[in-house]
């Protein structure tokens, strides 16, 4: 794939933020820097994996999620509750505590991997469900029904999570979640080891993705994103496949939302709010580019580092009417940048790549090379090539 100028200086700015202003902030510090770098690389991978979530679902089939915080939500303390103990004070509350449970085989150490893998497992397919219930609670997919049944969902699912406290222990949340192997490690040692872990969880989700775009099934959706009386004119079910497009991407979302609850290693219904928890993902797609998972991943690049970017704005000599409204000013930034992107580049940085089946490339490449050497045989009358009348 080509990488047009602009899109290479928008990654080099993005990066040069990203590094540049802690290096000025710790005086030159590497160490201080790396640190700071992976633990910016983790974020930017668990988000990678929930945009492509995004992108199976309106890149691939044009399914407008605007509940994306709900899902994450749901997914993130389904994998939370796995982890911890049962609630131990009245002052901790919460629905389960599996944990201690998995204690199993004790010279596998299956009490620091063993819950953790579940919770993944499971919040995939708590994910699902809610895909597949709020699929039929809004007959055929339709854009503008889906759009506003999965906001209200995300909110309701949000608002309950608060307001409940013998749920997820309401608006305190939970705390005290370990990720996989954590104790098997010091800490610098499990910074390189979590960043690894979903560098592999990444490459396997962009593996998924990428194969089923490419599949005659992922031709389909495409086709029912462009137009879906044409599909059905051909006996394809557009809900079926559009339903199938809706439950994979949230099982994605899902399992982004299990590394995201290891990485905090603490949850609010904060953490879940329709800007942070739904709108930067869009943006980071749409910037990237809407069918294209490479696109998804660069967006998700880029837009955190600008995002996280900015709160450092604080650390510059400005007025301080200025610096105390740096989280406010954040968000008009970055639908300053949003406008702008939409302006040079609507189909994103990494546009979706327009391409036939490899099998049609294959025939039409074998039909070229059959037809070649007759068509090099083959003697011009004289003189030269007859040109058509009535295009002279």
């Amino acid at each position: 794939m080509r990488v047009n100028g602009l899109t290479l200086s928008i990654a080099l700015i993005a990066t040069g933020i990203l590094i540049g202003f802690p290096l000025w902030r710790s005086g030159g510090d590497i160490g201080a820097v790396a640190t700071y770098l992976l633990q910016t690389g983790d974020i930017v991978l668990i988000f990678a994996i929930i945009t492509i979530g995004l992108n199976v679902q309106l890149g691939y089939a044009g399914i407008d999620n605007f509940g994306v915080g709900g899902f994450l939500m749901v997914g993130a303390y389904i994998a939370g509750l796995f982890v911890l103990p049962p609630p131990s004070s009245e002052f901790v509350r919460y629905i389960f505590g599996l944990g201690p449970n998995f204690d199993i085989f004790p010279a596998l150490h299956t009490e620091e991997w063993l819950p953790q893998l579940l919770g993944v497992v499971a919040a995939a397919l708590f994910c699902s469900l809610l895909a597949i219930v709020l699929a039929f609670l809004t007959p055929r997919l339709r854009h503008d029904y889906l759009a506003i049944a999965t906001i209200g969902l995300a909110e309701l699912i949000r608002a309950v999570g608060t307001v409940q406290d013998d749920l997820v222990n309401g608006d305190r949340g939970l705390a005290g979640i370990i990720g996989p192997f954590e104790p098997s490690f010091t800490t610098a040692q499990y910074q390189i080891f979590f960043f690894c872990l979903l560098l592999a969880i990444l490459l396997g989700v962009y593996w998924a993705a990428q194969s089923s775009v490419r599949s005659p099934w992922g031709r389909v959706l495409r086709a029912l994103r462009e137009d879906e009386i044409a599909v059905a004119a051909i006996g394809r079910s557009a809900f079926r496949f559009k339903l199938q497009s809706f439950v994979l991407g949230a099982a994605i979302m899902g399992v982004g939302a299990a590394m995201f609850a290891y990485y905090r290693r603490g949850l609010t219904p904060q953490d879940f709010e329709p800007l942070q928890g739904t709108f930067l993902f869009w943006v980071m797609l749409i910037v990237g580019g809407t069918g294209n998972n490479r696109g998804a991943i660069l967006g998700a690049y880029i837009v955190w580092a600008l995002w996280i970017s900015t709160l450092q704005l604080a650390t510059l000599p400005l007025p301080d009417e200025l610096v105390s409204r740096i989280p406010f000013l954040r968000y008009v930034l970055l639908g300053v940048f949003f406008i702008a992107m939409l302006n040079l580049k609507p189909a994103g940085l990494l546009p979706e790549e327009r391409r036939v089946s490899r099998w049609v490339e294959r025939l039409a490449a074998r039909s070229q090379r059959a037809g070649a050497p007759a068509t090099s045989g083959q003697k011009q009358p004289a003189g030269g090539p007859r040109r058509n009348a009535v295009s002279s």
